[in-house]
């Protein structure tokens, strides 16, 4: 199966420096043994396609339930569905993971917090700016 047949494109990768992170940090240190830099694009290739597979399948399951957003368990049912039960532990222990880290993740200030004004005060200051481009577009080219 390749990216054609599910309407992508050559275009997709990953990005190298990661993936040789990962594979520096999952192999033990040889001397004398290094991991060739074609054997690292095979690799992205491989994880682009088993990638593609698995989402494949998910957004078809999520399809069938008439479901917009594919879900944690849809990639679950995808796993197992394709034969790859082995990896649905360790992928929801990762999400767990995830959904943790987002829980205690810096929650991002808007403008209104960082003005130190009131919401009144701001509504005030919004309604003089209008009143005041509205009299300039009422008086016309100048």
């Amino acid at each position: 199966m390749s990216d054609k047949e599910y309407g992508g494109t050559d275009d997709l990768s990953l990005p190298k420096a990661t993936v040789q992170k990962i594979i520096t940090e999952i192999l033990q240190p040889s001397p004398g043994v290094a991991f060739a830099k074609d054997a690292r694009d095979l690799l992205i290739d491989c994880c682009v396609e088993f990638i593609t597979l698995i989402s494949s399948e998910a957004n078809e399951i999520a399809e069938k339930e008439a479901k917009k957003t594919i879900a944690t368990e849809h990639i679950d049912k995808a796993l197992r569905d394709l034969g790859f039960p082995e990896y649905v532990q360790e992928v929801l222990a990762s999400a767990g993971e995830h959904k943790e880290a987002l829980k205690t993740r810096e929650k991002k200030t808007n403008k209104m917090d960082q003005s130190g004004l009131s919401e009144a005060e701001l509504l005030r200051q919004q309604e003089e700016l209008f009143k005041s481009a509205t009299e300039k577009y009422n008086q016309g080219p100048a």
